[in-house]
C-alpha cells in the first residue's frame, strides 16, 4: 500500500493543485517519496528494534502509517502532502523492520519458510486489491485514495492482542540469545552480500512498474489499459507462486529457488526485448512476476538464518532499506540506458544479467545442495 496506492489519483491531484507552479513535479514525487524515507530510516529502526523491542515499534508504526497515509485527505497543498509521504516512509520502515524481526523470533525452519512465502503472496494480492480500490476511489475524488491507508487501523486491536514481545537479550559483547541462536560466524559479510543482491533484484524488477507504460506506448498500445493488465498479471502470478515457496524450498533448496526464479525473470525480459505479440507480453509479465515472487522470500529467510537473534532487528532494517533503495535507483539507472540504447537493449541486457545470476545460483545449488 505504501507507494503505489495513490498512483491512479496522480492526474487528478495535479489538476486539483494546478495553481502550484511545481504541481507536475510534486505529484510525480508523491509515489517514490516513501522509498527515500524507508531507505534512510530502516537501518536506524533496526537498531531501535534490537534495543527497545519489536512490539512497541510495530504498533507505533501502524498508528503513524494511518495518520500520515490519510493526511492527504485534509492537507491544504502539495508540499504538505509530499511531507506526509516522507513521514509515511518512516512508518513503513518501522513496520517492515519490526515484522521481519518478529518472523525470526516467532518462527523457525519450515514454519519460517511458509510464513515468508505467505508474506510475499499477501503483498501481491493486497497490492492488486488496494490499487484497484484506489482507482475506483480516484474517479470520485483525487483525495479519496488517501483514505485507503486508514484500513490499516482496523488491524490494530488484533495486533494489540496477538503480538507479544519475545524474550531476548540486548545486543552486547559476548551476549547470546536465549535460544542459543548466535547466527553465522561471518554473518555481517554474508548479510552485506545478500542485501546487495536484494537491492539489484528489486532494481531489476521495478523496471516493470516504472517503465512498462512508456515501453507499451512505443509499441502502439493503449498504455493505460495494457499497463493495468500487465501489472495485474505480475501481482497475480507473484501471489500464486509465493504460496509455493515452502514446497519449492523443500525440493530444491534456497539456492535452487534463486536459480529458478532468476531464470524465469530472464526469460520474461527476453520476451519483452523481442516482443512481437500481445501473448508474448502477457507471458513475460507472468514469468517476471513469478520469478520475483520465488526469490523474494529467500532474502528474509536467509537473512534471519545468518543473523544472531540479538541482531535480527538490524538485519531486518538493512534488508528493508535495500528493497526501497533498489526501487528508488531503478529509474535513475534505466532512463540513461533507454535514452542511449532503447527499450529492447535495456530488456535484453537485463535478461543477460539475470541469466548470469541464475547460472551462479545454479552452480551454488549443485555445490551446496542443502543450502
Amino acid at each position: 500500500m505504501a507507494n503505489a496506492t495513490i498512483s491512479p489519483a496522480l492526474p487528478g491531484l495535479e489538476r486539483l493543485f494546478a495553481d502550484d507552479p511545481n504541481a507536475a513535479l510534486l505529484t510525480r514525487l508523491l509515489v517514490p517519496a516513501p522509498s527515500l524515507s524507508v531507505a534512510l530510516f530502516a537501518p536506524l529502526a533496526g537498531i531501535a528494534a534490537d534495543r527497545i523491542g519489536r512490539r512497541a515499534m510495530l504498533l507505533a508504526g501502524v498508528v503513524l502509517f494511518v495518520i500520515a497515509g490519510c493526511a492527504g485527505l485534509v492537507l491544504p497543498d502539495l508540499p504538505s502532502i509530499f511531507a506526509s509521504r516522507l513521514v509515511l516512509g518512516i512508518a513503513v520502515a518501522l513496520i517492515m523492520t519490526a515484522q521481519t524481526a518478529l518472523i525470526g523470533d516467532y518462527f523457525t525452519g519450515d514454519d519460517r519458510n511458509a510464513l515468508t512465502g505467505l508474506q510475499i503472496s499477501a503483498r501481491n494480492f493486497g497490492g492488486l486489491v488496494f490499487i484497484s480500490l484506489a482507482g475506483w476511489a480516484a474517479t470520485l475524488s483525487p483525495r479519496l485514495s488517501f483514505a485507503i491507508y486508514g484500513l490499516a487501523g482496523a488491524f490494530l486491536p488484533l495486533m494489540w492482542l496477538a503480538i507479544v514481545e519475545p524474550p531476548r537479550i540486548a545486543a552486547a559483547p559476548g551476549a547470546t540469545s536465549i535460544s542459543g541462536d548466535d547466527g553465522h560466524p561471518s554473518w555481517r559479510g554474508l548479510l552485506a552480500a545478500l542485501v546487495l543482491l536484494q537491492g539489484v533484484t528489486n532494481m531489476i524488477f521495478f523496471l516493470m512498474p516504472t517503465q512498462i507504460s512508456f515501453f507499451l506506448e512505443t509499441r502502439g498500445y493503449e498504455s493505460a489499459v495494457m499497463t493495468g493488465t500487465v501489472l495485474g498479471l505480475l501481482m497475480i502470478s507473484g501471489g500464486g507462486c509465493a504460496l509455493l515457496y515452502r514446497r519449492a524450498q523443500r525440493a530444491i533448496g534456497s539456492t535452487g529457488i534463486f536459480a529458478a526464479g532468476y531464470a524465469a525473470m530472464a526469460l520474461g525480459f527476453l520476451l519483452l526485448a523481442g516482443m512481437a505479440s500481445t501473448p508474448a507480453l502477457l507471458i513475460a509479465a507472468l514469468l517476471i512476476g513469478a520469478g520475483y515472487a520465488l526469490v523474494s522470500p529467500g532474502f528474509v529467510v536467509m537473512a534471519l538464518d545468518l543473523a544472531p537473534a540479538r541482531s535480527r532487528g538490524l538485519a531486518g532494517g538493512i534488508l528493508t532499506a535495500s528493497i526501497f533503495i533498489g526501487q528508488f535507483c531503478s529509474p535513475l539507472a534505466s532512463m540513461p540506458l533507454i535514452a542511449a540504447f532503447g527499450y529492447g537493449a535495456l530488456f535484453g541486457g537485463t535478461a543477460g544479467l539475470l541469466v548470469l545470476m541464475a547460472l551462479i545460483a545454479g552452480a551454488a545449488a549443485l555445490l551446496y545442495p542443502k543450502a
